[in-house]
């Protein structure tokens, strides 16, 4: 028999979430990477090379992300149409998940 192995449980890296300040596990949140050379893209893994900002999923903050000039000050870019419209309609799926995830909750 091997013997019980009696570390802790391992820490998960913790993220901030750029618009409402919240801490959670770098998990949790949806990472928003700008490469050296390329646009914008959501990191679903989280490992991409590059300038990355974190959000959470909540509705509001995406919305305040893509109204206010906080989402691109983080990554020290300017959206292009392309990426802005990309940013969007991952918003609006984030949205649609998260009503569905409440509505089955209930």
């Amino acid at each position: 028999m091997k013997p019980k192995n009696n570390r802790p449980p391992r820490r998960q890296p913790q993220r901030t979430c750029v618009v409402c300040h919240t801490t959670s596990d770098k998990r949790a949140l949806v990472r928003i990477v700008r490469p050296a050379a390329g646009q914008v893209q959501i990191d679903e893994r989280g490992k991409l090379p590059g300038r990355g900002a974190y959000l959470c999923h909540q509705a509001s903050c995406w919305q305040t992300a893509l109204g206010t000039p906080v989402l691109q000050r983080a990554l020290n870019t300017q959206f292009s149409e392309a990426e802005r419209s990309l940013l969007e309609h991952y918003a609006t799926q984030i949205v649609v998940n998260n009503k569905t995830t409440v509505e089955n909750t209930r």
